[in-house]
C-alpha cells in the first residue's frame, strides 16, 4: 500500500475548537498519540468503550489499553509504523483486543492515519469495538461446526478462509493446512483446468444453487483418492469481501446404492425378459398342443363319415381351435396376458368360414373398434362368437346366401360390446331357448355369458342378432 501522510498544521486549529469538535463528533472511537506513544487527544466514545475518564488516559501511554500478552511487542510495531507511515487497518490478519479499566477485553478494529505537524508527528486511530460482530461470527462458526455435512468457505481468489470437522474428516487435512489453500487442491486434477473459470463465473452471477448440475463431481482427498460429493453454493457478502459457502456431501453410500439398485434392475430386467420368453414359449405350446388334439379329432371325424357323431365332433374341433387362436395371438404378441381382440375376431370368423361345410356364399362385415381384452375375457368371448357364427352358418341361410356382421365396441369407459348379426331366416322362439334350453352351442353361449358377467340379448325376428354386453374393468 502507498505510504500516505497527511500534514496537518494544528497550530491553525489550537485558537479554535474545530478540530476537537471534528472528533467529538465522530461516529467511532477516535483516539490520538504523539510520537513518544502518550496519548494527546481522545474523544467521549473512547472513555464510553474503555470506562476511562479524559483526564485519566491524557498523558498515559497507549499501552494502558492494550492487554498484558500483547503489550511487550506493541512499541516494536508503533516504531515500524512511524518508518513507514501510511493510513491503513492496524494489525491486518490478526485479532485485536483493547482493555477495560476494569480489565475486561473488547476485540476492537483499528484504522491508523499519520498526521505531521509543526508540533511532531502524530498517529490518529479510530477504534471501532466489534463484540457484536466477533458474537455474529462466532454464532456463524458454531453453526458451521455443527451442521452435519461439510462446510467450507473461499473467497474470490479460490482461497478456503473457514472449514467445519466435517470437512476435516471428509479430506483428512487438518484445519490448519486448510486454512489458506488454493481450494482446487480438493479438485481432482482432471477437472482443475476448467475450476478457476466456474469459481469466476459464480462470482460474476452469484445465486445459491447446486454446483455441476447433471455432472458427477468428485473431491481429491490428502491421500489422493477421490471420492464422490454433491455440492451446493451460497453466496456471502461480507465486510471483508466477497466469499461463496460450499456445503459438501460425501454420496458414496448413495452412488453404492444406485449402483445396486441399477443392479437388481438390471437383474429384475432379465428375469422379466425370461419370464416372458417363458411365457412366449408356454402359448406357443399350448397352442401346438391343441393343435395335435384338433388334427386327432379330424381324423377321428374323417373315419366316422357323415353321421351326428362327426358332427359333434367338428363342433368340438372348432372350439379347440377356437381358443388355439388364443394363444396364437398371445405368441405373436409382447403382451402375453392381453389379447387384440379386434385381431382376433377377424382371424376366427375367417377360420370358421373358410372351414364350415356350407353351399352358401356368405360374405362377412366387420365393424369393429381396436379392443383389447385379458385373457380371461378373451377365452370365453372367443368362443362364445365361435358358436355364434357356426350356428348362423349352420342355419342362417338354408339354400341362399347372406352375410353375417360383426360388431365390437365401447359402450362405456370399462364395457365392451360383441354383436353377431345375419341377414337370415331367424331364430324361432329364441329368448325362451337362451333363457333355459335350446342347442348344446346355445347353452353354452349363456354358459360363458355368464362366465364374463356379460348380458346376453337374441332378436331373431328379421335375421338373427345376439349382442353380449360384459364388464371389463382393466383396459
Amino acid at each position: 500500500m502507498e505510504n500516505i501522510v497527511v500534514a496537518l498544521d494544528l497550530n491553525a486549529y489550537r485558537p479554535s475548537e474545530q478540530f476537537k469538535l471534528a472528533l467529538e463528533a465522530a461516529p467511532t472511537g477516535m483516539l490520538m498519540i504523539d510520537s513518544a506513544g502518550k496519548i494527546t487527544l481522545l474523544n467521549g466514545r473512547v472513555e464510553a468503550l474503555f470506562g476511562y475518564s479524559r483526564e485519566e488516559l491524557l498523558g498515559k501511554p497507549i499501552e494502558i489499553l492494550i492487554p498484558a500478552r500483547f503489550r511487550d511487542r506493541h512499541p516494536g510495531y508503533r516504531a515500524a509504523f512511524s518508518d513507514s507511515p501510511g493510513v491503513r487497518a492496524m494489525g491486518a490478519g490478526r485479532e485485536l483486543y483493547g482493555l477495560r479499566k476494569n480489565g475486561t477485553e473488547v476485540p476492537v478494529e483499528i484504522g491508523l492515519t499519520p498526521l505531521r505537524t509543526a508540533d511532531g508527528d502524530f498517529v490518529l486511530s479510530s477504534i471501532v469495538d466489534i463484540s457484536l460482530r466477533k458474537h455474529s461470527e462466532e454464532q456463524f462458526r458454531l453453526a458451521l461446526e455443527a451442521a452435519p455435512t461439510g462446510m467450507l468457505m473461499v473467497d474470490v481468489r479460490g482461497r478456503i478462509a473457514l472449514v467445519n470437522a466435517q470437512i476435516e474428516k471428509l479430506f483428512g487435512y487438518t484445519r490448519s493446512e486448510f486454512i489458506g489453500m488454493p481450494v482446487e487442491q480438493l479438485v481432482p486434477e482432471r477437472f482443475r483446468g476448467n475450476h478457476a473459470g466456474f469459481r469466476d463465473s459464480f462470482f460474476a452471477a452469484p445465486q445459491t444453487r447446486v454446483m455441476g448440475a447433471g455432472r458427477d463431481l468428485y473431491a481429491l482427498r490428502k491421500d489422493g483418492s477421490e471420492v464422490p460429493v454433491e455440492i451446493g453454493l451460497n453466496p456471502l457478502v461480507t465486510s471483508e469481501g466477497a466469499f461463496v459457502l460450499s456445503s459438501i456431501v460425501d454420496i458414496t453410500e448413495r452412488k453404492r446404492s444406485l449402483e445396486q439398485l441399477r443392479d437388481r434392475s438390471d437383474d429384475l430386467a432379465a428375469s422379466l425378459k425370461e419370464r416372458d420368453v417363458l411365457l412366449q414359449e408356454i402359448h406357443h405350446r399350448v397352442k401346438n398342443n391343441l393343435q395335435v388334439i384338433s388334427s386327432l379329432i379330424n381324423m377321428q371325424v374323417r373315419k366316422l363319415g357323415a353321421n351326428s357323431a362327426a358332427e359333434v365332433l367338428k363342433e368340438c374341433k372348432a372350439r379347440i381351435e377356437a381358443i388355439g387362436l388364443i394363444h396364437e395371438k398371445l405368441y405373436q404378441s409382447n403382451d402375453y396376458a392381453r389379447v387384440p381382440f379386434s385381431d382376433y375376431v377377424r382371424s376366427l370368423a375367417t377360420n370358421v368360414l373358410h372351414t364350415a361345410d356350407s353351399s352358401s356364399a356368405i360374405q362377412l362385415k366387420f365393424d369393429m373398434e381396436p379392443i383389447v381384452l385379458p385373457v380371461d375375457k378373451a377365452i370365453p368371448c372367443g368362443l362364445i362368437l365361435n358358436e355364434l357364427i357356426i350356428n348362423a352358418v349352420k342355419h342362417a341361410f338354408p339354400g341362399h346366401s347372406g352375410s353375417i356382421r360383426i360388431g365390437l365396441k365401447h359402450t362405456a369407459a370399462d364395457t365392451v360390446e360383441l354383436c353377431v348379426q345375419d341377414n337370415g331366416v331367424g331364430i324361432k322362439s329364441s329368448r325362451a331357448e337362451i333363457a333355459g334350453g335350446g342347442s348344446i352351442g346355445l347353452q353354452l353361449v349363456r354358459t360363458l355369458a355368464e362366465q364374463v358377467n356379460g348380458n346376453l340379448t337374441i332378436d331373431g325376428g328379421n335375421g338373427t342378432v345376439v349382442t353380449l354386453t360384459f364388464p371389463v374393468a382393466d383396459m
